[in-house]
């Protein structure tokens, strides 16, 4: 028999190494504040020597949004490739003690497990440097095309679009789900990312029913000003279906069919560490998205799993989001 879940997301394996870091440090590698840069494993060895003490937890976008979904109780499936190392065996046992399941055989020969070295500004503003290891190399025969037509959403990790050996798997992943009739879901990842790659991403976009992004990754998918929030957001409905773009402290506003609504972020205390807050409002939106709620309440819900998110080190939920979203009123 088959495997189903009603979501599988696709993206890097990924070990996060969270410090806590001076913005000097950032300078110091001529990294840019706020984004993701990748490395190799000679500039990886020197960042990670330069880091203070280090908190490690497994990560990866699309990982983190699977973790949310299945903290809500939502069933959901994770595809990505580890290496037969140490790092491997950390993700797979993480993820799968998260709730999600996980059946992608680990590689016996290749790169190793993709690590992410973050560097946590005080303000809890995160500086990815990324070696993806063997998770550069997720292939079409690597899609289970089983779990694909057997979901309702597949939810792609932007950061796999754009990489040679990864494009094709992209491209299988969101053509075995069009025709199975499964909606595609897809994360704009990183305004960096998208002003390198928008022409490609241009080319798929029409095909995607639900697009997640933030407002610089927005604009620059859009072509439009920095800032010009409402414009990108009409210029992207008119392609994709549901827009959602996350505005920080600002809260998000979705486009869906046509009616555009806002939804306030939840006040958090003190803002540690925003790794994974986008991945996780994608997964607080997708799981409520499923259960039927109107835009509004998927927006919420988006909220709810960042205010737990950027609450504490790490890109994964440290208490039960759905008990969480029962005392919040929102089931």
């Amino acid at each position: 028999m088959p495997r189903t879940a009603h979501i599988v997301t696709l993206g890097h394996a990924i070990v996060d190494v969270l410090a806590p870091s001076p913005d000097e440090l950032v300078r110091r590698f001529g990294l840019q504040r706020g984004t993701m840069t990748l490395i190799d494993d000679s500039r990886a060895a020197d960042i990670y020597a330069a880091l203070g003490p280090a908190t490690e937890v497994s990560g990866g976008s699309a990982a983190n949004t699977a973790a949310v979904v299945a903290s809500f109780g939502g069933s959901v499936e994770f595809i990505g490739k580890i290496r037969d190392d140490v790092l491997g065996e950390v993700f797979a046992h993480d993820i799968r003690a998260a709730g999600v399941a996980f059946e992608v055989p680990p590689s016996r020969e290749g790169p190793g497990t993709g690590r992410s070295l973050i560097m946590v500004s005080p303000d809890g503003e995160k500086t990815m440097s990324t070696s993806l290891g063997i998770g550069a190399y997720l292939l079409p025969e690597d899609i289970d095309v089983d779990v694909i037509t057997g979901a309702k959403i597949v939810y792609i990790e932007g950061y796999l679009y754009g990489l040679r050996d990864t494009d094709a798997a992209v491209e299988r992943t969101i053509e075995v789900a069009k025709s199975a009739g499964t909606q595609v879901a897809l994360s704009l990842a990183d305004p960096a990312w998208v002003e390198l790659h928008r022409d490609q991403f241009d080319t798929i976009l029409d095909n995607v029913d639900l697009l997640f992004a933030n407002e610089l990754e927005a604009c620059e998918m859009a072509g439009v000003t920095a800032g010009n929030v409402d414009e990108a957001l009409d210029a992207l409905s008119k392609r994709c279906p549901t827009v959602a773009v996350t505005l920080g402290a600002k809260g998000s506003v979705v486009a869906r069919d046509g009616d555009v609504v806002t939804a306030s972020a939840l006040p958090v205390d003190r803002v540690v560490d925003t790794t994974g807050a986008g991945d996780s409002y994608a997964g607080g939106f997708l799981f409520a998205y499923l259960a039927g709620f109107e835009a509004r309440r998927c927006a919420e819900f988006g909220a709810l799993a960042a205010s737990e998110i950027v609450s504490h080190l790490g890109a994964r939920p440290q208490q039960s989001l759905l008990e969480l979203a029962r005392r919040s009123r929102l089931l």
